[in-house]
């Protein structure tokens, strides 16, 4: 399975060129809020700058159209009717998620756009490793003739007042008073799928991994990385590769110490050959905290710095963590038309 294309919708762009663009150029959609934080500040977020004023539901709709859109118009000549589309949406236990059934946003997005899509298409409600769940489902639907082509996207949004008063109540919100934070930000995102002989520059899907970490932020417990470790070493061997075969990771790392400390036990307990550089990337510097809209984004990126040649190598790690344990990794590669 390859992917082809992506669209995006973020505080620094309302397209995947334009947001792709910014996050190369560092920079970021940050600014202050409605929201007041307990010590009396603006909370600072990252805000899609949508041409509505809509709130809930009907906003995650229209995160997620414009991406939808861009998808579209990568294969003119297929029907949407023909393209599946797995929605990822924030998991079910996030405090101030949205209330309705999941799907009537998937719905919501299509009627803003014209369009149906394929039956098989679903919501996919699992947090930022939703992304990966989607691409796992989207690779069966490919690899076993059910369709040619799927479209794994993803919309969320933390700037809400129940969201941001839980994170603030647990001290994750990055504020005046908090520095070891994240910025809270909102996105949607989509990725065009295709099969492993689709033409076109994409990224080849190698591997892909799951596990689940016990020593999660808020236990207490002393973190070894286990869970994201076995995620890793899960698609790696899918992919027949090792670590030091890679050339960078993106990962959705967004300024809290404890996915920092994460991504760097697992890289200690995998590498066990020396690399001059292996760097990091973690979007969520330039558009905040966007949950289930992070997979998506982040492989846009890739697939951007891939086509325009600032990639540091073609081999790529992208690795995700939800708050309740659930890990997940993608291995992949950048390839040129086949």
């Amino acid at each position: 399975m390859r992917i082809l294309g992506c669209g995006m919708a973020t505080a620094v762009g309302l397209t995947a060129p334009a947001s792709c663009a910014a996050i190369r150029g560092r920079i970021d959609g940050f600014r202050d809020t409605a929201f007041i934080a307990a010590g009396g500040q603006w909370i600072v977020g990252a805000e899609v700058p949508l041409e509505q004023t809509v709130r809930g539901t009907a906003r995650l709709a229209h995160l997620a159209a414009g991406p939808l859109r861009e998808c579209l118009g990568l294969v003119p000549a297929v029907r949407p009717e023909d393209i599946p589309v797995l929605l990822c949406l924030a998991e079910e236990e996030r405090p101030g998620r949205p209330a309705g059934p999941d799907m009537s946003i998937l719905l919501h997005a299509a009627g803003l756009l014209g369009v149906t899509f394929h039956p098989e298409s679903r919501a996919v409600a699992a947090g930022r490793v939703g992304g990966v769940v989607a691409l796992h489902h989207a690779r069966h639907l490919i690899e076993h003739g059910r369709v040619r082509h799927v479209i794994v996207a993803g919309a969320d949004s933390y700037l809400s007042a129940a969201t941001l008063q839980a994170y603030e109540e647990d001290e994750r919100i990055l504020t005046g008073d908090i520095t070891d934070g994240f910025i809270p930000g909102e996105a949607g995102g989509a990725l065009l799928l295709g099969p492993a002989d689709a033409r076109g520059n994409g990224l080849a899907v190698l591997g892909i991994g799951f596990a689940r970490e016990t020593a999660t932020i808020l236990s207490g417990d002393p973190l070894r990385a286990d869970g994201l470790t076995k995620a890793v070493s899960d698609a790696l061997a899918e992919a027949g590769l090792a670590i030091h075969d890679l050339d960078y990771r993106i990962t959705d790392v967004s300024g809290e110490q404890y996915a920092f400390k994460e991504a760097s036990l697992v890289l200690s307990r995998l590498l066990r050959r020396r690399k001059e550089e292996f760097d990091i990337w973690h979007p969520a510097d330039c558009i905040g905290e966007v949950g289930a809209a992070a997979m998506p984004c982040m492989l846009g990126v890739t697939l951007a710095a891939a086509r325009k040649g600032y990639a540091p190598g073609p081999g790529i790690l992208c690795h995700l963590a939800n708050d309740d344990g659930r890990r997940a990794a993608v291995v992949l590669r950048a390839e040129a038309e086949s």
